[in-house]
């Protein structure tokens, strides 16, 4: 039986290619993130805690990579663990932990099972994972890690308290971790978008807001500069000027100040005000 050079430039690719995890990629940033992995040649293995995740593992499948999708809860260890055993034992050359909950209104008025849920995935599940993750591609002295943090980890969130701790704990840990690895051969990039157009706001129940009634970034766009940021090894990046401006003002104005104005933006009700 003989074999064209076709099929086995495909087989060489498909041997060589890369392999990358991507959390929380059945939407949004994620699953453009997903997008950017298999653009670029890597097999995936994209993680949700729903079912919207097989769809679009079909999707991508259409760039002719790899792609195996799975369901679980990233807010769990027994979640992270479930993504680990997925792996199969395959050496990962990338990980993006994108996946993230958002909660609005006052803290004292939502229910506490929302909130250790949202602290749970944005930050133990993703720690857990990461340093798991992490101590293999230092033992191989490679890797690549993309933590999504957001630029509300540099603002007080007033009627976001909960969220916007976790993106600080986040923006702050990926910095950390980076110095720790610093000439292991892992690189620790962070991305800090702000607003984007996914279906956070709806979930976070914020459609009554100033900030989830405006115009966002688009999540392409916000997954190819964190993307890049990964590939080139940058410590981080916070995409579009507008967050850039944001980012900038919040760290030289007083906390206090830089909360008033996350609560016009935020506050229930200040859609229509």
């Amino acid at each position: 039986m003989t074999t064209d050079s076709s099929e086995l430039l495909l087989e060489t690719n498909r041997v060589a290619a890369q392999f990358a995890i991507v959390t929380g990629a059945s939407t949004g940033i994620g699953l453009s993130l997903a997008f950017e992995c298999a653009s670029h040649g890597y097999d995936l293995l994209i993680v949700a805690d729903e079912p919207e995740i097989h769809e679009a593992a079909r999707e991508i499948q259409q760039m002719k990579v790899n792609v195996e999708a799975l369901e679980t809860d990233l807010a769990t260890l027994e979640g992270v663990d479930r993504l680990l055993a997925a792996a199969k034992g395959r050496p990962i050359d990338a990980v993006l932990a994108n996946a993230g909950r958002g909660l609005g209104r006052a803290f004292i008025d939502q229910n506490f099972e929302a909130v250790r849920r949202v602290i749970d995935t944005n930050v133990t599940g993703t720690v857990y994972l990461l340093q798991k993750v992490a101590r293999e591609m230092k033992d191989r002295g490679r890797g690549r890690i993309l933590i999504t943090g957001s630029i509300a980890g540099f603002m007080p969130g007033t009627f976001q308290a909960v969220y916007n701790g976790t993106k600080a704990f986040l923006d702050s840990f990926s910095f950390a971790l980076r110095a720790e690895l610093k000439g292991s051969g892992v690189t620790v990039t962070c991305l800090m978008p702000g607003a984007t157009e996914t279906d956070f706001f709806e979930r976070a129940d914020m459609l009554d807001t100033k900030v989830g009634t405006a115009k966002k970034d688009d999540p392409a766009d916000v997954a190819k500069v964190g993307f890049e940021a990964m590939m080139n090894g940058d410590g981080d990046v916070v995409s579009g000027w507008d967050n850039k401006l944001r980012a900038a003002i919040a760290s030289v104005l007083p906390a206090s100040v830089v909360a008033e104005q996350h609560r016009k933006r935020v506050e229930p009700g200040s859609a229509y005000k």
